[in-house]
């Protein structure tokens, strides 16, 4: 039959991204508690489209993804990658898995345990040949107003946030740590099941512990700063804000690979 994707285009224009997404697919991904946890992932994958052809065969990345297995981890993407510039003759590619990720929590006073969800993601990137993969996670929390606290004479406004945080790392930093340093830059950890006494003291920590967006981003620093498994952060902290009727935000990246060579 025809090949009409591999068919010569005259216009000299080469595509940075071309793929698929919006791919439904079971996955695998490696849990620090029970060792593994099974989730079902939006996939997204894409490979460099060269000038001079026409198209390129979106089939193949479902054939890619099919023999990868959806077992999810650095290995795996570094060969998912690789295979999907080999079917369809690129020189760079790029993955996207990006899931529902749970862990079980204990409520802070009474210890009832439940399940939290969290969003996490793994991205795999490959160009001429060398594999680079990012690590992230979407946490919400509470963020408490400073300002608000200090000028009123009773209570303050307090809203839920989310920390969007990715990473490259040297060496496995669990999607559980990332969660936990997220969390406790922040006014208070959210929770799925809280009895009263656990949502006086949830209430109470917050008030006690304010924080501006640029507070959690900057605590949040320091801790990638600190680590030396850590050596590329993105760091994104959104508040919905209660009192007014827009968010607040703040972002801060560190490249700690371009520091150590300087």
């Amino acid at each position: 039959m025809k090949d009409v994707q591999k068919e010569p285009d005259n216009r000299n224009i080469a595509i940075d991204r071309v793929g698929v997404r919006g791919v439904s697919y079971p996955v695998t991904v490696m849990d620090r508690v029970n060792g593994s946890q099974n989730t079902v992932a939006d996939v997204s994958m894409s490979v460099q489209l060269p000038h001079e052809y026409r198209g390129t065969h979106m089939s193949r990345f479902i054939e890619a993804l099919e023999e990868h297995k959806g077992v999810l981890g650095p290995s795996a993407l570094d060969g998912l990658t690789s295979r999907m510039c080999e079917k369809l003759d690129a020189l760079e590619s790029e993955v996207r898995f990006e899931f529902p990720y749970f862990v079980r929590k204990a409520a802070p006073v009474s210890g009832i345990s439940s399940l939290t969800r969290y969003e996490a993601g793994l991205f795999g990137i490959r160009k001429n040949g060398v594999f680079d993969i990012i690590t992230g996670v979407s946490v919400p929390v509470q963020t408490l107003c400073p300002c608000s606290k200090e000028i009123s004479s009773h209570g303050a406004h307090n809203q839920r946030a989310e920390v969007l945080l990715k990473v490259r790392m040297n060496e496995l930093v669990w999607f559980e740590e990332l969660i936990q340093i997220a969390e406790r830059s922040a006014s208070t950890p959210l929770y799925t099941l809280l009895k009263r006494e656990d949502e006086k003291y949830v209430t109470e920590r917050a008030y006690d512990n304010p924080r501006f967006v640029e507070d959690v981003v900057r605590d949040i620093a320091v801790e990638m700063n600190d680590d030396a498994r850590i050596t590329w952060y993105d760091i994104t902290v959104v508040s919905a804000e209660s009192i007014h009727n827009h968010d607040a935000f703040a972002e801060l990246r560190g490249n700690k690979r371009k520091t150590a060579k300087a």
